[in-house]
Formats: structure tokens, sequence, C-alpha cells
């Protein structure tokens, strides 16, 4: 009898934790639908052709658009690429496959995961001191090197994780077969991590190409063109930025199309890193 009472009980919690673990997932996916729709009907009015091929227009005079600062983002993302990824893959490769449990890696690693707790502006703040003082100019360069330190942590440990993840089967049979170890690494672990460290470095450009705070202290902003990498450079979030807290309507719609533009970006980073790890499966 006490068995039977025991399993209805067990049965019963099993039974409520599903539902409200059911619950709690349907409530984040209405979060999400909710901001996205939000953002949607708010922005969509402000999209045009001008949006994606004109600069913005004087102070007070309604049109223009973001042209500039949607080159300036890709320009930041592409430079924080440039010095993020591969520093990052390096030190992820280093901890999964070389250092494993040597006082350097436990040193990197804790670095790395007290860089993804630190505040995007603190890093900011790191670079103006490092480079735009030096330089005395804000720069793309510098808007580069903050936006790598935000990417920095998550590549690591994205890719220590999912090298982590391969059989040590593929480890042994390269070691067998007299294989150097770097070439393991490169043609054989790498490979069959790529679906995971490339979705880790999907999710590392995201956040970095929505970051406003370190953009303030080191690219600037600018309202023009401009590919003088020494320079200030125009970046979307800072752009939605100004435009948000204007008391200008039109640049209140800018800013709203502007937001959409980047959150569909977003989207379709993940959607990208989704389905080429889904094809890295399937090659495997």
């Amino acid at each position: 009898m006490n068995r039977g009472a025991g399993y209805r009980r067990r049965a019963v919690t099993s039974r409520v934790m599903l539902l409200l673990t059911c619950a709690s997932a349907l409530l984040v996916i209405g979060c999400l639908l909710v901001v996205l729709g939000y953002v949607l009907a708010q922005g969509s009015s402000a999209l045009s052709i001008a949006f994606f091929t004109e600069t913005p227009r004087p102070v007070g005079e309604p049109g223009g658009g973001m042209a500039n600062a949607l080159a300036g983002t890709l320009i930041l993302i592409t430079l924080a690429c440039l010095v993020g990824l591969p520093l990052g893959i390096g030190a992820g490769v280093y901890l999964a496959e070389y250092g494993r449990e040597t006082r350097l890696a436990a040193l990197v690693r804790f670095t790395a995961d007290v860089l993804t707790g630190i505040p995007s502006i603190t890093l900011g703040l790191f670079v103006y001191a490092l480079l735009v003082l030096p330089m005395r100019s804000f720069s793309a360069l510098a808007g580069g090197a903050a936006l790598a330190l935000v990417m920095l942590p998550t590549v690591t440990r994205s890719t220590e994780e999912m090298l982590r993840l391969v059989p040590d089967d593929l480890r042994q049979a390269g070691l067998a077969l007299g294989i150097p170890r770097y070439k393991i690494v490169l043609w054989i672990l790498l490979p069959s991590a790529l679906g995971g460290v490339v979705t880790g470095v999907m999710l590392a450009i995201a956040r970095a190409a929505g970051e406003t705070a370190p953009l303030l202290f080191t690219a600037f902003g600018n309202r023009f063109w401009s590919w003088d990498m020494a320079k200030p450079i125009a970046a979307l979030p800072l752009q939605i930025f100004a435009y948000a807290i204007s008391p200008y309507e039109d640049w209140h719609r800018q800013a709203w199309a502007g937001a959409l533009a980047l959150v569909g970006s977003v989207l379709v980073l993940s959607v990208a890193a989704r389905l080429l790890g889904a094809r890295s499966r399937l090659i495997r």
C-alpha cells in the first residue's frame, strides 16, 4: 500500500514539474515573440531603400538613412573577428588539447570566465586608456579591439567545450598513425567540432554586434562615410542610441528601423549557425 502511495506521489510530482517546465518554456518563447513583434511593428514602417543607402540628414530635417552605420558595423565586426577569433579559437584549442589541467590552463580558463562577467562598458574604458588616449583619437581600430574583447571569452570557452566532446578515439587513432599533434587538431578535431565552434562564433558575433557601451569610448560614432581606420566611425548601435534619445519623431522611427535591422541580422546569424552545424553533422 505504501509503495503504491509513493508511486502515485512521484507520478503527480513528475507531472507537476513537467507542467511547470513547459509553462516556463512557453513563457520564454512568448517574451521573445512579443519583443520581436513589437520591434517589427515599430520599425517596419520606417524601412525603405533610403534607410539602407543614404546617410543621416542634418538635425531636424526628416528623411535620410543609416547606410554609414550599417557599413561601420560591418567594418567593426570584421576587425573584431580578425583579432578575437584567432585568439579565442587558439586559446580554446590550448585548453582542450594541450593545457588540460596545467596552471597556465587554469589561469586562462579563469581569465575567460572573468571576462565573460565584466561589463562591456568596462572593456570600453580599458581600450580607451590603452588605444584612444595614446592615439589621441577615437577610431575604428579601438572599436574593433573593444568588440574583440567582448567576443574573446565566448569563443574561447565554446571552442574548448566542443573539442572536449570529440571522442578520444579520434585522437588516439591519429596518434597511432603517426600524425603530428597539430595536424590532428587542424584536420580531425576542429572539423569534427566545427558545428559547435561555429555556433559559438556566431553567438559571439551576435553579442558584439549589439554592443553600444564600449563603442561610446572607442569608435565614438560618425554621421558621414568614414573609411579611415584611425578615425571615428559610425555603428548601428550608436546610431540607434543617438536617435532614441533625440527629441525628433522621425529619428525615433529610424531608431526602431535600426533596431529591426540589428535584430534581423542577429536572427540570420543564428539560423546560419544552426544550418551550418546541422550540415557538418550530416557530413560526419
